[in-house]
């Protein structure tokens, strides 16, 4: 009789390097996807500019575009654990991000670039559920700590190479139309990786060990007041735009310098990224609280008015930003059951986006009123958000 390999029977060892190898080949996807999204929106501004823009369209389409980004993913994250399609939502989420920003080139007026971006944004929303959902399956075996942490650091390196390279290309040739056009190809590399990927891995549950259970379960409390908590780390996270223009309207640094705080701020997200995802798989809820703490501090020092505090408060700014891009997912793997995950994506996803926004639009509002209000809402929301951790890690213990 001809047996046949579970993955039960696939030793430990083995199963360990596939899921690195999947956590891996998604890292260069999104590697490339980040280049190619992240590429257009560095330059997006200007090219709006030029196309006959105003501020106000230009803000409506951003803040629009990352509510559109962080809504829909609630339902693209419930259909795909109703269809247990992930790949298939993967797959379309990225190929239309690798078409539709290079097609920005051949935009004829600022309204077609704002449905193109809007697109985009969509594409986020359709993939990301779903994307998150095998990763969770692959860093099971790995750690999700570990597995979401090198995912992101990946993530980032396109983040901080595709703007600069795309201000080079403007730079160089003084045409925004040629740099969207040059994203084509990091697009075209991202959905051939992506399909190779899919043809190594196509049953990305097999790297958790086991088959998830069609049954399905709730959400039980532990994970709700988690949702509240990181509902509340996002509302008192400051943006960086926001941050920016206190710095060039306060004179705190050269305007030049302000890009490279940035890029600064980037590096440290990657670190970061990797450094608390191991610590997540070491100490759990422990090192939440950690990334918690110290991005609580971040506010006081970024608005103190003095450079070498700026400085200080942008590291611990990206040290946070890392900590949310990939233990705060992590989590949701270790909280959420295995058949629920997209589901539990998508609600962590819409919950983060949607208390961002709305924390971001109230510190805009206090900027204006006053600087130490602003300071003291995002320390106290964030410090609020470390008791709620707190109660999550104690319920866990027990």
């Amino acid at each position: 009789m001809k047996s046949s390999a579970t993955p039960a029977s696939v030793p430990a060892t083995a199963l360990q390097r596939r899921a690195l190898s999947f956590v891996l080949l998604m890292g260069v996807v999104s590697l490339l996807a980040d280049m190619v999204y992240e590429g257009g929106r560095s330059i997006s501004g200007p090219y709006l500019a030029l196309l006959g823009a105003s501020g106000t369209v230009v803000g409506l389409a951003a803040g629009a575009g990352e509510l559109i980004a962080h809504g829909m993913r609630l339902v693209f994250g419930y259909l795909s654990d109703r269809t247990r399609r992930y790949w298939a939502f993967t797959i379309a989420g990225y190929a239309l991000t690798a078409l539709v920003v290079p097609a920005l080139a051949l935009a004829g007026n600022w309204h077609v670039a704002v449905v193109f971006l809007t697109l985009e944004r969509i594409s986020k929303a359709l993939r990301s559920p779903a994307k998150d959902t095998l990763l969770s399956y692959a860093t099971k075996s790995i750690g999700h700590g570990k597995g979401f942490g090198l995912h992101e650091a990946l993530d980032q390196v396109g983040a901080v190479a595709a703007p600069l390279l795309l201000a080079a290309v403007v730079a160089w040739q003084g045409n925004y139309r040629v740099a969207f056009a040059l994203l084509l190809i990091p697009g075209m590399l991202t959905i051939v990786t992506l399909l190779v990927a899919r043809a190594r891995f196509p049953q990305p549950a097999d790297l958790a060990g086991l088959t998830p259970a069609l049954t399905t379960r709730g959400f039980d409390r532990r994970f709700w007041l988690y949702l509240v908590s990181v509902g509340l780390i996002a509302a008192g996270f400051a943006d960086f735009p926001l941050i920016a223009f206190h710095l060039e309207r306060t004179a705190v640094m050269p305007a030049a310098w302000i890009p490279a705080l940035y890029a600064l701020a980037m590096a440290v997200d990657a670190g970061a990224a990797l450094l608390f995802g191991a610590l997540f798989d070491r100490i759990g809820y422990g090192a939440l609280l950690i990334a918690a703490l110290l991005s609580t501090f971040f506010a006081p020092l970024a608005f103190a008015g003095n450079a070498l505090l700026a400085v200080c408060g942008m590291v611990l700014w990206g040290t946070g930003l890392g900590a949310q891009e990939s233990i705060l997912r992590a989590a949701v793997a270790a909280l959420a059951p295995v058949e629920r995950r997209g589901a539990a994506y998508g609600l962590f996803n819409t919950g983060y986006g949607l208390s961002w926004f709305a924390g971001s639009a109230v510190l805009g509002l206090l900027y204006d009123i006053s600087l130490p209000a602003l300071i003291a809402v995002s320390v106290g929301l964030q410090a609020l958000a470390v008791v709620m951790l707190i109660i999550i890690a104690r319920q866990r213990a027990r």
